[in-house]
């Protein structure tokens, strides 16, 4: 008896559902993909109808479905409208000044005001609306969100933007203080608060495990399962190279560089950043950054997983991106990196007139050295 044919199943015309997806179409604004965004602060943005603003989505391949980044503008002497929705948002203020309130279902308004650099988190499902303080210049901000998750776990916007059920524990209007920016550290650089004045001259502790003087402070913002940190890295260093999972956007906040991405095994690519840019890496592609500049550079991430909240694990070496790889972590140490990386740095860095300052740091710089003395 003959063999019966079987169709081969083409997983392309399942009727498959993606609730962020068609909410996100349905905004009609802007949709930024790809893997690297110049500058936040010119990036076009159009009339927002929900927000009362204008705006833009920034979706880079980076983000792997976990996150995703607006960008949103208020016009001069504008406000947004109110707005309320059950996923998490962490905002860095680009440009411009204004003010933030937030409160709870008929609970006490909390108001703050913000600046260039600022940076705070949106309490899970508490009502908020943004002012912008100058009558002739308009006021940007980026924010990062889980609400593609959180739209495609539920697929039910009526209870992502209508819930009214009030996280108390995250946000408790009887206390005066939450956004006054006041924090409790733990252990050397991990910090739980709700608002940091000023990510640019925030205070950082040694991050020495990702190398060549760096530093550091984790954020625990309001307490998120989403996390962020800033990090900052002297003239003429660069850090160690790493992986680690999706969503983390990288936001640069001082300084001239780059950074070099690639899956393992693969060739890599660069991208040349300065104030503003924004870059994603890819699920568990290696990446590196570099200070080829005349000042020190500094970064903000904006990321999936809080270093307090921590439920769900995306990668083999969740937490050990500063480990070894050869003892099973998520680093690449100076002695094992391809040795193209120190010498294109080096050329980075005269091109740019700094001088390289790997000498303590880097083994084959220290051996250098050595060649020279002798």
């Amino acid at each position: 008896m003959a063999a019966e044919k079987v169709e081969k199943l083409d997983l392309n015309q399942l009727p498959r559902v993606d609730t962020y997806r068609t909410w996100q179409e349905a905004q009609k604004i802007p949709i930024i993909n790809g893997f690297f965004v110049e500058d936040i602060k010119t990036v076009e943005v159009a009339p927002w109808a929900l927000t009362g603003g204008l705006g833009a989505f920034i979706v880079l391949d980076g983000t792997g479905g976990v996150n995703d980044a607006y960008v949103c503008e208020i016009p001069p002497g504008g406000k947004l409208k109110p707005q309320k929705h059950l996923y998490e948002e962490m905002v860095y203020v680009a440009k411009g000044h204004g003010a933030t309130t937030v409160w709870q279902r008929d609970g006490k308004k909390h108001s703050f005001e913000w600046g260039p650099g600022s940076l705070f988190a949106i309490p899970l499902n508490a009502h908020y609306q943004h002012f912008n303080g100058s009558g002739s210049e308009p006021a940007r901000y980026f924010a990062v969100t889980n609400s593609c998750f959180m739209m495609n776990l539920f697929h039910n916007l009526d209870f992502i933007f209508s819930d009214d059920f009030t996280f108390s524990d995250r946000f408790d209007p009887s206390v005066d203080d939450y956004f006054s920016g006041k924090g409790t550290i733990h252990g050397r650089f991990f910090m739980s608060t709700n608002f940091v004045a000023d990510t640019h001259t925030a205070a950082l502790k040694d991050y020495s495990e990702r190398g060549a003087g760096g530093t550091n402070m984790k954020f625990d913002l309001a307490g998120q399962t989403m996390g962020c940190h800033i990090s900052e890295f002297p003239v003429g260093t660069y850090k160690k190279g790493h992986r680690h999972g999706p969503g983390a956007h990288v936001i640069i906040l001082g300084g001239q560089g780059y950074s070099v991405l690639w899956p393992e095994g693969q060739e890599m690519q660069r991208v040349d950043w300065r104030q503003g840019s924004v870059v994603v890496p890819p699920n568990q592609w290696f990446h590196q950054h570099f200070n080829s500049g005349a000042r020190r550079a500094r970064y903000l991430a904006l990321r999936w997983g809080s270093w307090r909240f921590r439920f769900m694990k995306l990668t083999d070496s969740e937490g050990s991106t500063y480990t070894n790889i050869k003892q099973g972590g998520g680093q690449i140490e100076y002695e094992d990196e391809d040795p193209r990386i120190h010498r294109d740095f080096e050329a980075a860095v005269r091109k740019a007139g700094a001088v390289c300052q790997m000498g303590e740091h880097h083994p084959r710089c220290s051996e250098r050295a050595a060649v020279k003395a002798g």
